[in-house]
């Protein structure tokens, strides 16, 4: 990648190609004709190397592909820890379900963005709801503490500070000025950040009186969570508090719709009640129990409303899910302008934004509050009733400069050049694969984690000045931090604790009932497929092998699969000229591990080069309805596979493959395509 030039410090699109020529087609073959600076920087020489970056006389070197996270080189990418980077590459594995080649000029420089018609399912929705917790919902969180932690003038010597700078620049009306010259500092000068905001873990604040409280997980187990909830590695705790949140906002939904309220409950005997199962546990069906127990039914009339308004609300969340990625999106971006990571430019993005605050800090000089005041209500009154005049000038916008509004976007303007956590994720993917050192997968935590507090150190919890951290003493924090697994189960209000409890009993034992009668006849159906299939159903054949007795370690060269329901290995070829990935039933491939190999040693079935691949898609065995019903039942992991379509339009699928995550990061970054996330 280039030096820094002038036209990178503004915030103007790196091409206005989309605009004046929306049908020109860029298209790369290899990664190293750098199509876009994640590409670019994938291959820059770091100052500061890690494993993945070294020299090696290796064809692929294999850096721990299968073994204990301990065992892995540190660090694997210079700069980062190995946490850190399998952190982003886990929620990287969730967030991206389908990718399409994007031929076309990219305003922001950076590939992988969101398509305008991304798809949509359930199971997108709610990665998308998590990733919005994880990302934005405990920032908002951190925002409220430290405000609590200042308005409790417990850190009295800090919030004087506060408090002396506002009402001096309150009464020399400077407080414009003062609040940018602020974020200028924050931005400019990170170590600013933790003068001003010293960090304490999230679950150990209160966020009424900003003092010391006991965790909702009954220890510290983590720092950067809501709950403490302790945690194997990094970052699992909030991706678990975040599937808990959707899941419980779920669990509230159904009860809603079935009806549920404490207050309509008689007093129960056991005979009835116990019997019952609780329709939070069984999701299917709970709007139509409830319909049915109504002791007025619901009216023929009332029926003809249920599919037009099922459709407007399945309508209605494609552009929120578009919208909550969006947001999402930005908010990384930011992050990442703030705090960024390796190789990204370590000043370059900082140095825009402060450029662009710069202005605002000397106007803000000449601005009275009766200015300030005035424009920002004829801005809201223009806005709201100006609809006309709005809608001219868009018409005419439309007409004159098509697409103009993908040039004004913040990811090309402002924020041209940052990554989003994908965005960079799949950077420093396309590391390992310059180098030949693909990255080993983010470990699996196969054991609960343990349960107690992490010790804590001035990186996650520290004061300004000579006060203690949270002006607390430390028997209030060796109280806070004492485990109690009670604590996790308080709630302080007799009503929520009859409205979260679960009914148990006999309606458990009926669920359990159902479960086994479920599991037989899904272990029926999936013996039928072996028959199906030999009779050449294809569908049956997508779904041999999904449930796997065992999970088959492979990679980084081969992965364990079936293709057309045949047991076999897909197989990635580096030693030939052009990059290839072949699926072969020559069972030698396993025993030959991740050596160098011609792409003719294993007389493939078929083979696609690399720079061919126009399109891939994490497909499952099961559609999303029956992979929840099964993986209920049965309690196993389910190995889905994935489909590759290339440039003429030819398409392959593999299935029943255990580490197609991994097979998936391996082939987006690879190549020299500019990928659209779909």
């Amino acid at each position: 990648m280039d030096e820094p030039i002038v036209r990178d410090f503004l915030p103007i699109p790196a091409t206005v190609a989309p605009v004046t020529d929306p049908e020109h087609k860029e298209v790369a073959h290899s990664i190293t004709q750098s199509p876009t600076d994640s590409h670019a920087l994938a291959q820059v020489e770091q100052e500061e190397k890690g494993a993945a970056q070294e020299g090696h006389d290796a064809e692929v070197l294999d850096l721990g592909w299968n073994q204990h996270p301990d065992k892995v080189a540190k660090p694997l990418i210079g700069g980062l820890e190995n946490e850190e980077l399998w952190l982003l590459i886990r929620r990287f594995n969730k967030q991206m379900y389908h990718v399409k080649e994007y031929p076309y000029p990219l305003p922001g420089k950076l590939d992988l963005n969101i398509a305008d018609e991304e798809e949509f399912s359930p199971d997108k929705l709610r990665a998308n709801l998590e990733r919005l917790y994880v990302t934005v919902g405990l920032s908002v969180i951190s925002i409220v503490k430290h405000v609590a932690r200042l308005r409790s003038w417990r850190e009295t010597r800090r919030t004087s500070v506060f408090c002396g700078v506002y009402l001096l620049a309150w009464l020399l009306d400077l407080l414009v000025l003062t609040l940018v010259a602020a974020t200028l500092v924050l931005i400019v000068y990170p170590p600013a950040r933790a003068l001003l905001f010293p960090p304490a873990p999230l679950a150990l604040v209160d966020p009424i009186s900003g003092g010391v409280q006991k965790p909702r997980a009954g220890l510290l187990g983590s720092t950067d969570t809501a709950t403490g909830a302790p945690e194997n590695h990094k970052g699992e705790a909030a991706e678990a508090e975040a599937a808990h949140l959707v899941t419980s906002l779920a669990s509230m939904a159904i009860a809603s719709a079935s009806g549920s309220h404490p207050q309509s409950e008689a007093p129960h005997d056991g005979a009835v009640h116990d019997i019952v199962p609780d329709p939070t546990e069984i999701v299917a069906g709970a709007t139509e129990a409830k319909a049915k127990s109504e002791v007025k039914p619901t009216k023929p009339a009332h029926v003809k409303a249920k599919v037009p308004m099922e459709t407007a609300v399945w309508t209605m969340f494609r552009p929120i899910l578009h919208g909550v990625g969006d947001v999402t999106d930005t908010y990384e971006r930011f992050a990442n302008a703030l705090s960024p990571t390796p190789p990204f430019p370590p000043h370059l993005y900082r140095l825009r934004l402060a450029a662009l605050l710069m202005p605002f800090l000397l106007v803000s000089m000449y601005i009275t509050s009766y200015m300030f005041v005035k424009t920002v209500t004829f801005g809201f009154g223009f806005a709201f009733f100006g609809d006309p005049i709005i809608r001219v000038g868009v018409r005419w916008l439309n007409r004159t400069v098509p697409h103009w509004e993908k040039l004004l976007e913040l990811r090309n303007t402002v924020l041209k050049g940052v990554p989003t956590n994908a965005q960079l994720a799949i950077t420093l993917l396309r590391i390992g694969e310059v180098n030949k050192a693909p990255l080993p997968p983010p470990p699996v935590s196969e054991y609960p984690p343990p349960d107690e507090s992490v010790e804590l150190s001035d990186d996650n919890l520290r004061a300004t000045g000579s006060e203690p951290p949270l002006n607390a003493t430390d028997e209030e924090l060796e109280v806070a931090l004492q485990p109690d697994p009670t604590v996790a189960h308080h709630t302080g209000d007799e009503q929520i604790d009859h409205a979260k409890g679960k009914s148990g009993g006999k309606g458990s034992k009926i669920v359990n009932l159902v479960k086994k009668g479920i599991r037989g006849t899904i272990h029926t159906a999936l013996g039928a497929d072996q028959l199906k299939a030999k009779a050449g159903s294809e569908t049956a054949k997508r779904r041999l092998g999904v449930l796997p007795r065992h999970r088959e370690m492979t990679g980084p060269i081969d992965f364990a699969c079936r293709y057309e329901g045949k047991k076999g290995h897909v197989y990635i070829a580096t030693k030939a000229t052009i990059p290839c990935v072949a699926f072969s039933l020559d069972g030698k491939i396993s025993s030959l591990g991740s050596s160098a190999r011609a792409e003719s040693d294993l007389n493939p079935i078929w083979s696609i080069a690399v720079g061919d691949i126009k399109e891939i898609r994490k497909v499952g065995g099961f559609g999303w309805k029956a992979r929840l019903v099964v993986g209920w039942a049965l309690d196993r992991e389910i190995a889905d596979g994935l489909e590759i379509v290339t440039r003429r339009g030819e398409v392959v699928s593999v299935t029943a493959m255990v580490l197609r995550d991994e097979l998936f990061n391996r082939l987006v970054a690879m190549g020299g395509q500019k990928w659209e996330a779909w």
